[in-house]
């Protein structure tokens, strides 16, 4: 993958990551539609990220589940 596109991937993906704690901390404000496309963006290049976010998921399909 070209560098400057990677590097340009995680410079927005902490951004939205941040907006979205920013968020979270912010009652009129919705974080999370932030952070979870700054979690999928970081996760595209970080392996460990990409693994720690499926987890999450398949907790929270297991969870409505039930």
């Amino acid at each position: 993958m070209n560098p400057v596109i990677t590097t340009i991937k995680v410079i927005i993906g902490v951004i939205l990551v941040i907006i979205g704690f920013l968020g979270g901390l912010i009652p009129i404000f919705q974080g999370w539609m932030f952070g979870i496309p700054g979690l999928m963006l970081l996760g595209s290049v970080f392996p460990p990220i990409k693994r720690w976010t499926h987890n999450m998921m398949e907790k929270v399909k297991k969870k409505l589940k039930s």
